[in-house]
């Protein structure tokens, strides 16, 4: 039998200067971090509506989600979580972010996004549990939920086909190629990084993957610049305490005002000899450049020198041009 869908999570942030970049706009993985932190709660909170194993709710796969406004220091981000869905393993979730200027009052929809979160027993991480199910108020809420869990299943299996893939450094590169501004972090993960089970929170990743793709875009720029949206996000492995990560990122694509920007996470054991370094997450990050006055402006266009980068250039304007057309409303029925 299922239970009744449980209600909304809602929560507050103020936003401060550490949340912000030098320009005042508050960083986009700020943004994604309260997101998912609003996700855990209400997944973990369902998944544990039932008498039977205790488990805590594990970030799987975030869909792609749109900055459509820019929150500033000093706002109050108004962050609102609901579960959508659920399947047999897995809990969608769907969050709305809302900026509040509280000197005046007003409210603006800064992001929307849907996340996937898999439970995992507090006994065995590697015990996936099963979801308790839940009551959909119309048939078609729980067909539209399944045909959106079995798209985000297809895209997430076509992914791992990447996950070879690695970020060379260049010698002496030139400005507006690949390797001028690539750029790769290291971080030690630590108690604080981690969820009850000893593994990274996926907010926590997800901040360094967009500190990451910022500091491309503003090698790439010299301007300032904001995440203007981020596609799927995939999570394919765990990341536990003590590993190292080397967060690495590349440009792929320039249209006019946008830069693409690929972020690969890859976990190292260090201590573990017998387990080899591999690929744990991945994603496409979107930035715009700003001038000072807040107003979009053009942006050096990507010079791709290997065959490698080309093909990659010629994926991302595929890419472009597919959300390009779904924001007016006219994209072509997929091969």
């Amino acid at each position: 039998m299922g239970g009744e869908k449980p209600g909304p999570l809602n929560g507050l942030w103020i936003m401060r200067p550490d949340d912000a970049n030098v320009a005042g706009n508050v960083h986009g993985g700020t943004i994604l971090k309260m997101i998912e932190e609003a996700g855990v709660i209400i997944s973990t909170r369902h998944c544990n509506s039932q008498n039977g194993e205790r488990c805590v709710a594990v970030l799987a796969r975030v869909e792609r989600t749109d900055f459509l406004s820019p929150m500033c220091i000093g706002e109050v981000a108004h962050v609102s979580a609901e579960i959508t869905y659920t399947s047999k393993h897995s809990v969608e979730v769907q969050v709305h972010v809302m900026s509040e200027n509280i000197l005046t009052g007003t409210k603006k929809l800064t992001n929307k996004a849907t996340l996937w979160y898999v439970p995992l027993s507090l006994k065995n991480v590697d015990k996936v549990l099963e979801v308790p199910p839940v009551v959909y108020s119309r048939q078609e809420q729980q067909e539209e939920g399944r045909r959106r869990y079995e798209a985000q299943k297809l895209e997430r299996m076509e992914t791992k086909w990447r996950n070879g893939d690695i970020v060379q450094p260049g010698l002496n590169p030139e400005p507006n190629t690949v390797s001028y501004s690539q750029s790769s972090l290291i971080h030690l993960v630590g108690p604080s990084d981690c969820t009850l089970h000893g593994f990274v929170h996926g907010g926590v990743t997800m901040k360094l993957m967009d500190e990451v793709a910022g500091i491309v875009a503003a090698r790439h720029c010299k301007t300032n610049i904001v995440t203007a949206s981020v596609d799927a996000i995939n999570f394919h492995d765990k990341i536990r305490k003590g590993y190292v990560i080397t967060i690495s990122g590349r440009m792929t694509f320039t249209s006019n005002k946008s830069m693409e920007i690929e972020v690969l996470v890859d976990a190292d054991p260090v201590v573990d000899n017998t387990q080899p370094r591999y690929r744990a997450a991945s994603a496409f990050f979107t930035y715009v450049s700003l001038s000072q006055e807040g107003r979009s402006l053009p942006v050096p266009q990507l010079v791709p020198e290997t065959e490698d980068e080309k093909k990659r250039f010629e994926e991302g304007k595929g890419r472009y041009l597919q959300m390009k057309a779904k924001r007016q409303g006219q994209v072509d029925p997929q091969p």
